[in-house]
């Protein structure tokens, strides 16, 4: 499995899809939180085949437009990357980390269990407040 190929594809697919998004869950928005989490992933020294995947797949179907189904986007991400044939553990635990990082608001509960998660939910974050 060449996880670079792999990336390279999951990218392209999500740019096919979300290129000319208009709700700021566009290709842009993700590519910088990608970006910037392969920054602070390599910082913490994370697993960054799972980094690079949940950041490209984060919003890929967000909750907020499938009238709050936040079980969309896990199915959506399982279905792609079964597609490009990564293995099941790596699978579980990218759709694990976008079922629970999504920001829904002041007192939600923050449930991202691993290094992994963290490092995708602060890049989504500090992309959404511009830096």
């Amino acid at each position: 499995m060449d996880k670079q190929v792999i990336i390279a594809k999951i990218a392209g697919v999500v740019r096919q899809k979300l290129e000319g998004e208009g709700s700021g869950h566009d290709w842009w928005h993700i590519y910088r939180v990608w970006k910037m989490a392969q920054h602070i992933g390599k910082e913490e020294s994370a697993d960054m085949f799972v980094v690079e995947l949940t950041a490209l797949l984060h919003d890929i179907a967000d909750w907020k437009f499938h009238d709050g189904d936040d079980t969309v986007g896990p199915k959506v991400a399982r279905q792609i990357l079964s597609e490009h044939g990564v293995p099941e553990d790596i699978i579980a635990h990218v759709c694990e980390i976008i079922s629970t990082m999504a920001f829904k608001g002041a007192g939600a509960k923050n449930e991202v269990r691993t290094l992994e998660g963290r490092v995708v939910q602060d890049a989504d974050r500090l992309d959404a407040v511009g830096a």
